[in-house]
């Protein structure tokens, strides 16, 4: 008999830290495409596609043949031993995706927070200069680098002492923060904290994800990219929620027409597989000398054979275009039912292409409710829809309906969030 999600919650506790968190109480049996199943048979339609890591759907047709090719092969050989040519041939596909001109390089590893540890490693080898400026209500990771990088204290640093030093925040604009806010902001650390001749790098997520699904402001990058210039700093665009057509491009940063030094990217790269890498300008990448980069699984042959088959999808099955038609279809939808007396107060929807965010407020254009996002999503899933909560406040809710999603699953998926947004008495 198989388990019910009671017993494997019970299970969980005794087994597992507190310290990894689950969003839902659902514990998966089976998934296709937008559809998961758990452990008591029970269907849900997935909005959050594993944190952004399923752009092209639970076990796409051609992702799983690759990955099953390959399994008849080879699965590790470590790629500074016998290296392998899925990775090769990947890097050779994504240099010739880079978002900037001139000759790219990348390198693999497994998670994002490697992608962004090693982005600074590396812009800090190319410059010599250790100090790195991020913004707050950035996310990139939890690694104690990665940790030191995001823009936020609980939970991700709060219990941890001291960070790793040489790393600055300046305000994000939103929240009444404007752009010019956010650059007299960076003037000030450049004269309080650290000169600039000592920064290596400036990394920012073209969309914050965690954050709240706040768009970069065009100008904010372009005033970036002159600063860099100015200064010779490494600009790093964080890639690793935004990449891989979910913006409607096929990485967030084009949109703003601003061309990055280094961009991480990771999750719906690997399709499901664990797969991340630093795509970045050929000197910069070879300021590192051999050795002192790499790891043990970084790059795995079988992730690699599963990323070339999502690049494949991406362009046979025009994903950037349907990443914009889905987040037209639901940002329509989500402006329908805004006002209206039935459901729960939220804000106007925003982000780029299919990745659309929108905070529950307290009363119809009022504050924002803190922590208000958990509520609506702990509903939809009792209703039958996995979507999830993000914002510094824990007050956004977010919609990462993988690409490969049917219309008719969409709506279906929203008609359950319709319900979940009922006001209570």
């Amino acid at each position: 008999m198989a388990p019910s999600n009671s017993d494997l919650l019970a299970r969980r506790a005794a087994a597992v830290p507190r310290g990894v968190a689950s969003a839902t109480a659902i514990h998966a049996a089976k998934a296709e495409n937008t559809e998961l199943w758990d452990v008591e048979g029970r269907r849900f339609i997935d909005f959050a596609g594993g944190i952004a890591v399923l752009n092209v759907g639970h076990r796409h047709p051609k992702v799983m043949d690759a990955v099953q090719r390959q399994m008849a092969l080879y699965t590790h050989t470590a790629f500074q031993v016998a290296p392998y040519e899925p990775y090769i041939a990947l890097a050779e596909r994504l240099n010739a995706l880079a978002p900037f001109p001139g000759p790219a390089k990348t390198i693999l590893f497994s998670t994002g927070a490697e992608a962004t540890e090693n982005a600074v490693k590396i812009a800090r080898a190319a410059t010599g200069r250790s100090g790195v400026i991020a913004f707050a209500g950035g996310f990139h990771g939890r690694t104690l680098l990665a940790s030191a990088l995001t823009g936020k204290v609980t939970p991700y640093k709060a219990p941890f002492g001291t960070m790793p030093a040489g790393i600055f925040h300046v305000p994000f604009p939103a929240g009444g923060i404007s752009v010019a806010d956010s650059l007299r902001a960076l003037e000030l650390v450049f004269a309080a904290d650290i000169p600039p001749e000592q920064v290596a790098a400036i990394i920012i997520e073209p969309v914050q994800g965690e954050g709240g699904f706040r768009v970069a402001p065009p100008e904010l990058l372009r005033a970036l990219r002159a600063v860099c210039d100015r200064h010779g700093i490494v600009l790093i665009a964080d890639e690793v929620q935004t990449g891989f057509a979910r913006t409607g491009s096929l990485f967030g940063i084009a949109l703003s027409g601003v061309t990055p030094d280094l961009v991480c990217v990771a999750k719906s790269l690997g399709g499901g597989f664990p797969l991340s890498g630093v795509i970045g300008r050929a000197a910069i990448m070879d300021a590192v000398g051999p050795g002192g980069l790499g790891g043990t699984y970084a790059g795995a042959p079988v992730a690699c054979a599963a990323a070339l088959a999502v690049l494949d999808v991406i362009e046979e099955e025009g994903l950037v275009e349907r990443a914009r038609a889905i987040g037209a279809r639901l940002r329509a939808t989500l402006e329908a039912w805004r006002g209206r007396a039935d459901l729960v107060a939220f804000g106007a929807p925003r982000g780029p292409g299919a990745m659309i965010g929108f905070d529950i407020l307290e009363e119809p254009d009022g504050a924002v409710r803190a922590g208000g996002a958990a509520a609506i999503c702990s509903r939809a899933a009792e209703l039958g829809l996995i979507v999830l909560s993000c914002g510094v406040q824990g007050e956004t809710v977010r919609i990462l309906v993988p690409l490969t999603a049917s219309d008719a699953l969409i709506d279906e998926g929203m008609g359950i969030l319709e319900q979940a947004l009922l006001a209570r008495a």
